[in-house]
């Protein structure tokens, strides 16, 4: 069923084009990821779908009777009702549809048998009831309670005022009502930037199951990986859509993108050797003619554009001074707001260059457990022992408290920057969302999310060798989040995190520690000596076994690859074989480096010999002519065995993992 057509839709911004033009339909089945860089128009795409924003040109229609749930990445207040009264305002149109559906019957009922418009009444008072019926009024409580729960909110806080609600969940409650609205066409812009993720595998299943078409805006990769079968991506102004999930895009995108970059990086060599040669034989008039015919030739290139977005940047830490083997060590934690008991004898032993995630479901404790060690909580009981040479750096969503309003985002930063990193803040602020003019801003007209990655950048700067790090991912698109894992990967020093980003925390953790709180029992931590795949395969194992033990039979998850079967192995041993696993990674990763800047700069050679062997001036000297060519040979050669090498890597990673 056709839900939507969109005919030349254009949208501009100034002198920037966002939308050039697109045509693309929307039916029952769409299941599709958008996509771009940020600023590539993707939240305008869907307002405009949605009708809350006019193109500047083409149309959009919406077949009678399709309807359509936006639900936008932020701005959402609510007040003046309980949580349960706000969820049910969802059900509104359908209350409406009750009441015209009561005012038919009666109509019917007091019409003279034969009268002509028995039959028009009869088709709408059906038509009408069908509709509530398929919108689950009557069963609305059940679906209430279960959209609620899913998304994280207990049974205790159904009754309580959405005033009193944050941000993030204020965010949780709209998505709520977008969801329990049962529209044709979903367009959930961020739904994941606010929900933990306990609730994005809910949601995760919630869309997988739904009966209608949707379009997500997410950065989440795995999210998307598991709920979209098509993914569209703004570039340029232009949308291309791609089959499969976003892995899947990902993998063709990349090859699409290599030889856009190889195909700009050509006609930028091409560009200066016309331009070197129109400088050099200018005011020769023997070859007048010559520079005229590469003047014209020069007029008829017609530019290959990268945007910013594609431009790679890659941040270093400034470095950390050396810290000791034991980096923490708590013993006996214990932390109470109230009656409320959130810690309780927690241990912890962190050791130098370990990177560990902090686990466990939304009110475990995560937060205050980073609080309490980043210095910004101190009401608690046990003891906390830092090693020697320890130097803290701690970030959250609170870090914006600290940021001084009067000053532009590049004064911030700049005034938290050492000498060395200043000349590069440019490339990071730009790799954090931060380009053109936006570096300029004043920080107290910036969003939320805005003055977040300024906190996240200011931290980042800091010569610290424990990094205590809440979320860091929260407002990043992918190429952000992807700047930053390389870094965190590369740092020498130690990491504590939490994080609901599956790929970051994948990519990233070394060890997870999970925080826990069993009905009837106080909270506990568990260590996990693994990495994440390792973690997830641990507890789904223990969760099949309990199924097991109840009468219930569960599919147990595949292990992760090259991870032990944990047959009669110990944590110890589990442990060093992921430190293995991971070390052999690592040699590669900086081999395979090392191989693709030799690669590199053995094609810059072999570039400037060929430049040079054009030049006329060259051919004068057969001997200088042979040297140059016998040197290209040679380059060839360098870069065929160089290539073999970086080939053969492949190989050696599979066997790895």
């Amino acid at each position: 069923m056709l839900l939507a057509q969109l005919n030349s839709i254009s949208m501009r911004f100034g002198a920037q084009e966002v939308l050039g033009g697109l045509t693309f339909s929307l039916s029952t089945d769409t299941r599709l990821a958008l996509t771009g860089a940020n600023g590539s128009g993707k939240t305008t795409l869907m307002r405009i779908i949605a009708g809350f924003a006019q193109p500047d040109g083409g149309n959009v229609t919406i077949p009678r009777g399709v309807r359509i749930s936006y639900l936008p990445q932020s701005g959402l207040v609510h007040n003046g009702r309980s949580l349960w009264d706000e969820a049910e305002q969802a059900y509104s149109r359908i209350r409406e549809l009750i009441t015209r559906h009561e005012r038919l019957g009666e109509d019917l009922a007091a019409l003279t048998e034969g009268a002509p418009e028995t039959d028009r009444l009869l088709h709408e008072f059906h038509d009408i009831q069908e509709h509530i019926v398929d919108s689950g009024y009557y069963s609305r409580e059940a679906e209430i309670h279960s959209v609620l729960t899913g998304l994280g909110f207990e049974e205790s806080q159904f009754g309580d005022e959405v005033s009193t609600f944050s941000g993030g969940w204020q965010m949780r409650i709209g998505l709520a009502k977008v969801l329990l609205e049962r529209a044709n066409l979903l367009l959930l812009d961020e739904p994941t930037n606010y929900l933990d993720i306990e609730a994005r595998f809910w949601l995760r299943d919630y869309l997988c199951n739904y009966d209608g078409g949707y379009i997500v805006v997410s950065h989440d990769r795995y999210f998307l990986d598991e709920t979209v079968t098509e993914v569209a991506e703004l570039f340029m102004g232009e949308l291309h859509t791609y089959r499969g999930n976003f892995t899947e895009y990902q993998a063709k995108r990349e090859k699409e993108l290599e030889q856009l970059l190889k195909s700009y990086e050509e006609q930028q060599r091409e560009i200066a050797h016309i331009e070197e040669f129109i400088r050099r034989f200018r005011y020769n008039a023997s070859k007048a003619p010559m520079v005229q015919s590469r003047v014209k030739q020069l007029e008829k290139i017609r530019p290959i554009e990268i945007p910013e977005s594609m431009k790679q940047i890659h941040f270093s830490f400034p470095p950390p001074p050396h810290s000791g083997k034991q980096v923490l060590e708590l013993t006996g934690i214990t932390r109470r707001y109230g009656e409320n008991l959130v810690l309780d004898g927690l241990d912890l032993h962190v050791e130098r260059g370990e990177k560990i995630v902090i686990a466990g479901k939304n009110g475990a404790g995560k937060t205050t457990l980073l609080r309490l060690i980043g210095g910004h909580d101190s009401g608690y009981s046990g003891t906390m022992k830092f090693g020697s040479g320890v130097r803290l750096a701690y970030f959250s969503q609170d870090n914006i408290e600290s940021l001084d309003p009067g000053r532009t985002v590049m004064e911030e930063v700049e005034e938290s920057a050492p000498t060395s990193m200043i000349p590069h803040l440019r490339g990071l602020l730009g790799a954090f969302l931060f380009r053109g003019d936006a570096i300029h801003k004043q920080l107290g007209v910036l969003s939320g999310g805005e003055a977040s990655r300024v906190a996240l950048v200011k931290m980042l700067l800091q010569p610290a060798n424990l990094l205590i790090l809440d979320e860091p991912t929260n407002h990043l698109d992918m190429s952000s989040k992807d700047v930053l894992l390389d870094a965190l990967t590369r740092f020498p020093g130690t990491v504590l995190f939490v994080s609901h980003d599956r790929y970051f925390i994948r990519d990233l953790a070394t060890r997870v520690v999970e925080l826990r709180r069993l009905p009837g029992s106080p909270p506990e931590a568990r260590n996990f000596p693994g990495d994440y795949d390792y973690y997830l395969w641990r507890t789904e194992q223990e969760a099949a076994a309990e199924e097991g033990s109840s009468g219930f039979t569960a599919t147990p998850t595949v292990r992760p690859a090259g991870e032990p079967d944990g047959n009669g192995q110990s944590a110890q041993e589990v442990h060093e074989a992921t430190k293995k696993r991971r070390s052999a990674l690592l040699r590669l990763e900086r081999e395979e480096a090392r191989l693709l800047s030799a690669i590199e700069a053995s094609e810059g050679k072999q570039a400037a010999l060929v430049e040079k062997l054009a030049s006329p001036e060259v051919y004068t000297n057969g001997e200088l002519v042979k040297e140059i060519q016998e040197e290209i040979r040679r380059c060839e050669a360098e870069r065929q065995a160089l290539t073999e090498r970086w080939e053969s890597l492949e190989a050696e990673r599979a066997e790895v993992t």
